[in-house]
């Protein structure tokens, strides 16, 4: 089964799928154009179902190898390959393809073919992104989700969508230049851009620090984190709903700070790791507050968003087993979480045009069953046990406690803040007599949408009640990710100065590695 390249296949599919979208699909012809995204979709995940039926948990390196040349002057090349951290990415990349279409079949009416083929053109591109072992062809992968997701915010989103797209193309732009000025670097001193041979190089620590910075400023903003999260809640308001989806679902930052600056600057990286430990208790306590003061549900879950994912950099930087398995797992339970409430806030603004919270209230009389699935899904943002909320926020505030008591406490505001904006939110827009005849008029959910929230909804149940199939697969690939975090890779001769940069907390947190979740 590794012969076959069915990570080749999970990329290349949904694009060329795109492209005959693209080419066969019009206006006058919508149905066409969204069976032939629904096939594309559905095939673009069948393929990956073999990555986890084949899958060994009992290996750290990486699976499902591709290699081919294809600019050998440069050291470029075709390498794939995925491990226990992509794996779920990839998956989940092209599960969040099939929701996305299925989700936009009636709501999209306007350049029906442009839309739907953007959007299988950024699910390969995604997916391109996880599984690149090769630092160039991540940098490729990574740019190019820009043009469709640029596009998609431009021309489907609202009122102000031209500047919210221009907005979240040039944050991403101006990171993502450094970056590459990171990996020239790299590239100069392996002469090889496999991302393998850059684990084991040594680097100073000056340059690490300088390397670090140029990942951070890329990987910061797409997590997002805070202070550099501004074009997100800009994005959220002005977005089509399926955009926003697949920005709340597939985490680009956090993943690029597993694959980069953990394991190639681990020195630059303890270096800075009391100031992004920082950062990140600012972003769960002052966007949870930030939240706490919105009128739209949208920009709500934005700030919700950033909150929840300073917990992601926050288990990252904690340099033990449990934190930086917690971090992984929150940011994949988390996005499919906050697509979940997304896409039921659009279903709301698809039927009345608007997701003011005082403009509702009382939907429960009228949409029983769209009722019962948000109520799940607010508890899963709350982080409610038995749902995947709680898994990767319980496992991030253990390993904060390790390394520091009062870490941990900070930490663990997120659970009480998060329950009073998302049940107030839900209170208010639920519960009550019918508020006017707006909401009188709204029709329940039917059985297109059931089966989009009812497939999010077993999501969440299944992981938040049994997370072992995920968290076994994750275990030795996040063990390899701290034993290489907490290794010095400055040259033989600069070695003794190692410990001198590391700060006591990030020492505190290598010297409490948990060997195993438990989960």
């Amino acid at each position: 089964m590794q012969s076959v390249p069915f990570l080749s296949l999970a990329i290349w599919i949904p694009i060329l799928f795109g492209v005959a979208v693209l080419r066969l699909g019009s206006d006058r012809h919508p149905q066409r154009t969204r069976w032939l995204s629904l096939i594309g979709s559905i095939v673009g995940l069948l393929v990956t179902i073999p990555l986890i039926t084949g899958f060994d948990n009992h290996v750290a390196a990486m699976q499902f190898v591709e290699f081919r040349n294809w600019l050998p002057d440069f050291g470029v090349a075709w390498r794939l390959g995925i491990d226990g951290i992509s794996l779920w990415l990839v998956v989940l990349t092209a599960f969040t393809t099939l929701v996305i279409v299925i989700a936009s079949w009636e709501s999209i009416t306007v350049r029906v073919a442009q839309y739907h083929g953007a959007f299988l053109i950024l699910s390969g591109l995604m997916v391109g992104t996880f599984a690149a072992t090769d630092g160039m062809l991540f940098f490729v992968f990574f740019e190019a989700t820009l043009i469709p997701l640029y596009l998609l915010i431009g021309t489907w989103g609202h009122a102000r969508r031209s500047y919210a797209a221009v907005k979240f193309f040039f944050f991403s732009l101006a990171g993502s230049l450094l970056m590459l000025v990171s990996m020239l670097y790299l590239y100069s001193q392996s002469h090889t851009f496999d991302m393998a041979a850059w684990h084991n190089q040594a680097i100073g620590l000056v340059p690490q620090l300088l390397v670090f910075i140029g990942f951070f400023a890329a990987f910061a903003v797409k997590v997002p984190m805070w202070p550099f999260h501004t074009w997100l809640p800009d994005v959220h308001l002005e977005a089509p709903t399926g955009a926003t989806v697949i920005l709340a679902m597939l985490k680009l930052g956090g993943y690029g700070f597993l694959r980069f600056t953990l394991p190639i600057t681990p020195d630059a990286a303890h270096f800075f790791a009391p100031a992004i430990i920082t950062l990140s208790l600012v972003a769960v306590v002052y966007s949870s507050l930030l939240a706490l003061a919105q009128t739209d549900m949208t920009k709500l879950l934005a700030y919700s968003t950033i909150a929840h994912m300073g917990l992601v950099t926050l288990g990252l930087f904690l340099f033990n087993q449990i934190g930086t398995e917690g971090a992984i797992v929150q940011m994949i339970s988390y996005g499919f979480v906050s697509g979940a409430m997304l896409l039921s806030i659009g279903m709301l603004f698809d039927r009345t045009k608007t997701r003011t919270i005082s403009a509702y209230g009382g939907v429960v009389n009228v949409m029983p069953r769209y009722a019962v699935f948000m109520m799940l899904f607010c508890m899963a943002n709350v982080g409610l046990p038995g749902t995947s909320g709680f898994v990767g926020e319980f496992m991030v505030i253990m390993g904060a406690i390790r390394v520091n008591f009062w870490v941990g406490a900070i930490a663990t505001t997120t659970v009480v803040l998060s329950a009073a904006y998302t049940l107030w939110m839900y209170k208010r827009v639920i519960f009550g007599a019918v508020a006017n005849k707006s909401v009188a008029k709204l029709a329940d959910i039917g059985r297109r949408e059931t089966l989009i929230l009812g497939s999010l909804a077993a999501l969440v149940l299944a992981v938040g009640i049994y997370p072992k199939p995920m968290t076994d697969a994750i275990e030795l690939s996040a063990a390899n990710l701290v034993t290489q975090a907490g290794r010095s890779k400055q040259p033989a001769e600069d070695t003794a100065n190692a410990d001198a940069v590391r700060t006591d907390a990030a020492r505190s947190a290598t010297e409490t590695r948990a060997p195993h979740s438990p989960t």
